[in-house]
């Protein structure tokens, strides 16, 4: 063999060792998880409640009818601006003119009998006077022996009669003026009801609803009946929004906090109100009766709008973010770093940072390890020491994910107030989910670099 080739044989055989002792260096290096981080800075924060909702005026009539008829003369359209006393339609009044004239008819029968009925008391009176002269007379003719007891009894029965018959007829004549008050009652209501056959607007606004035609009839309503609404007139120069908020957002809602509305009708526009309103009681939904079956349970809020909304109409869908608080200048922290943990505490409630699990390695040589069917149980506590459940956050120090509890604040739209557990300038693990949740403490983990920014091409 040729000094050549054992030169060449050698130098194989050393890239082969260097290969395996490469590779068996790659099979037995951990395989750590790649995770993404964040670094804590100051922000201002602002708590949102969303909710969604209608858009309705502050204040709107429903006009309904009086008195029961047909509309001969209807002079507004829906979508048309009325002012205040403003004719806007007539039911027929001929039935209730002939009522009218009935009540007249009944006023004027009651007067002249109760004209007949002081006659006959001035009649009852002068009847009694001259029975009580001949009353006097007899008595006199009595005490001088000139007339009989018989004479004497009879005059004192006509007395007495003609008295009887007096207080009958003072009692007829209260009688009639009872009746006549009567008379005169639903005579009133029936010029009311006359009255009321012509309806005005009642108020400025605009016909947001009209329910009648000309030719239909309008019906007034009863206990069990709701009666006929003919228009609905809505004052359109204050707007509300009337949202459902849910239960467990109600606790933070005041009166007063600012709030932003959207109107899916009136796009690419925000606009400014405040709440005004909280409803005490939750909404019941229209025909919900008591069953096992869970529901979301919501409160009315009302927002009254600051701003002016170009051609508004009832019944807009609107959704309503209200700034329930607000911090200035707070330490934050990304919504998605926080996780919960079990972690060991001792009897003081000093956080113990047990030794992390070893990291998985890429390859193993030999025949498999059978993995286990559940997870390893962590060990029993020691004597003083308690396993509990607490909120924090993973904190990239020396290449290690170290879980640190956190006392949080309000919640942003992406950012919690940190109060209490970190400093600016700490970078928390934020990403993957996956890894967030399946981290342990302290467990080795690989910075995921961020990409890199596309420069601008040269012009």
């Amino acid at each position: 063999m040729t000094r050549k080739r054992k030169w060449i044989i050698g130098g194989v055989l050393l890239l082969l060792v260097a290969g395996g002792g490469a590779g068996a260096y790659v099979a037995n290096r951990p395989n750590l998880p790649q995770v993404t981080a964040e670094a804590l800075r100051i922000r201002d924060l602002e708590a949102i409640v969303s909710a969604s909702g209608k858009i309705q005026p502050k204040r709107q009539i429903n006009v309904s009818a009086n008195t029961m008829g047909r509309v001969t003369r209807l002079a507004v359209e829906e979508g048309q601006r009325v002012r205040a006393g403003q004719f806007l339609l007539e039911i027929d009044p001929r039935s209730l003119e002939g009522m009218l004239q009935r009540g007249e008819a009944s006023v004027a029968a009651a007067r002249s009998s109760m004209q007949q009925a002081r006659t006959n008391v001035e009649q009852a009176r002068v009847g009694l006077d001259l029975a009580r002269q001949n009353l006097r007379r007899q008595e006199e003719l009595w005490k001088g022996g000139l007339t009989s007891r018989e004479a004497l009894d009879r005059a004192q029965n006509e007395v007495a009669s003609r008295e009887q018959e007096l207080k009958a007829r003072e009692q007829d004549i209260q009688t009639r003026e009872e009746q006549i008050r009567q008379e005169q009652a639903g005579l009133a209501t029936t010029r009311y009801n006359l009255s009321q056959v012509i309806i005005n607007a009642p108020m400025d606004g605009i016909v947001t609803r009209r329910n009648i035609e000309e030719g239909e009839t309008a019906v007034v309503g009863t206990m069990n009946n709701a009666g006929t609404v003919l228009l609905t007139i809505a004052d359109m120069s204050v707007i509300e929004a009337e949202v459902e908020v849910d239960e467990t957002d109600i606790p933070t809602v005041t009166i007063g906090q600012e709030a932003r509305v959207t109107i899916d009708a009136v796009p690419d526009r925000t606009f400014r109100g405040h709440v005004t309103e909280i409803g005490n009681s939750p909404i019941q939904a229209t025909g919900q009766t008591t069953t096992t079956t869970q529901q979301a349970t919501n409160f009315k809020v009302v927002i009254t709008l600051d701003e002016q909304v170009p051609d508004v109409r009832p019944g807009f869908t609107c959704t309503a973010e209200i700034t329930t608080a607000t911090r200035t200048s707070v330490l934050s922290v990304p919504i998605q770093a926080l996780t919960v943990r079990e972690m060991l505490f001792d009897d003081a409630g000093t956080l113990i940072h047990e030794p992390p699990p070893p990291p998985p390695r890429r390859f193993r040589f030999g025949p498999p390890n059978p993995e286990p069917s559940v997870a390893a149980a962590p060990p029993e506590p020691g004597p003083g020491q308690t396993r509990e459940e607490i909120e924090g956050v993973f904190v990239m120090r020396d290449g290690r994910a170290v879980f640190v509890p956190v006392k949080v604040g309000i919640a942003g739209e992406r950012f919690f107030e940190v109060v209490s557990g970190l400093k600016e300038g700490d970078r928390v693990i934020t990403g993957p989910f996956a890894s967030v949740r399946e981290l342990a403490d302290g467990a080795q983990v690989r910075l995921q670099e961020p990409p890199a920014r596309s420069q601008p091409a040269a012009p």
